[in-house]
């Protein structure tokens, strides 16, 4: 997905350990020293950063196209080589139109490699099926780190989003709502990337290419689009972010304002 540029909310907590009697959403309690955020204005900000960690619609087409490509002509002609290299081509062209732009290219970048895996790994055996294996496989151990994490409360999508709502891991700690938000869109992802493998693994050993590919196409978006639509109903719900570095700036300008006066 493309990232986009949108605005983040920033709001301040006190530095305390055990947050003063606030008001309290259906998560948890929110500290009384952070401003109170209206709900729209949560939803929006949420989806805004989620459309940014995740890569938009861009980022989906990205993810899409090489396999589409590899799996649309290994269809026609069953030409390993020609699918492959086609398909690892344009995952490069995605990249070079990225730079070209100046956008952000860790989603093309990630897509690249993952393309490269494939091809290598399907060269090397012989077998056109083996160029899906390592994107499953992958898909597979998300899907278990996600749960794994999510177990060990230390939710793996916290880990990931944490940077992008600037409040970085303040949320183990400090926002016990948001903390138990992310547990629980962890375990979303982890059961519906774990649903996905469940329907592709026995497909690569009983299906054929075309069969196993048209069927990995059309599980690309489906999952994932739920699976971020979980999260964002679940942080909506949630206390608003702490914005860390705005606390580290205010605290850098009392010091100032100390040394000064």
């Amino acid at each position: 997905m493309a990232s986009v540029d949108k605005p983040t909310p920033t709001t301040t907590t006190s530095d305390a350990q055990e947050p003063a009697p606030g008001p309290v959403s259906d998560t948890g309690p929110v500290s009384a020293s952070a401003p109170a955020v209206a709900s729209d204005d949560v939803k929006t900000v949420t989806e805004a950063a989620l459309f940014e960690a995740f890569g938009g619609v861009r980022g989906m087409v990205e993810t899409v196209l090489p396999g589409l490509l590899f799996v649309s002509i290994y269809t026609v002609n069953k030409d390993l080589h020609l699918s492959a290299i086609a398909a690892l081509a344009v995952a490069l062209v995605m990249v070079v139109v990225r730079l070209v732009r100046k956008d952000t290219v860790k989603h093309a970048f990630s897509g690249v490699f993952g393309v490269a895996f494939g091809v290598v790994f399907a060269m090397m055996t012989g077998n056109a099926k083996d160029f899906y294996l390592p994107g499953m496989l992958y898909t597979l151990g998300l899907a278990l780190a996600y749960i794994i994490t999510a177990i060990a409360g230390v939710p793996l999508i916290g880990l990931i989003l944490g940077p992008v709502f600037k409040e970085n891991l303040s949320w183990r700690t400090r926002n016990p709502g948001r903390k138990k938000a992310y547990t629980k869109a962890s375990w979303a992802w982890g059961l519906i990337l774990l649903s996905k493998c469940a329907i592709l693994f026995p497909l690569y050993w009983w299906a054929d290419t075309t069969q196993l590919g048209w069927v990995l196409v059309a599980l690309k978006i489906p999952p994932f689009l739920l699976a971020v639509y979980l999260t964002w109903v679940f942080l909506a719900k949630a206390p608003p972010p702490i914005d860390v570095f705005a606390e580290m700036e205010a605290e850098e300008e009392r010091s100032k304002a100390e040394r000064t006066g």
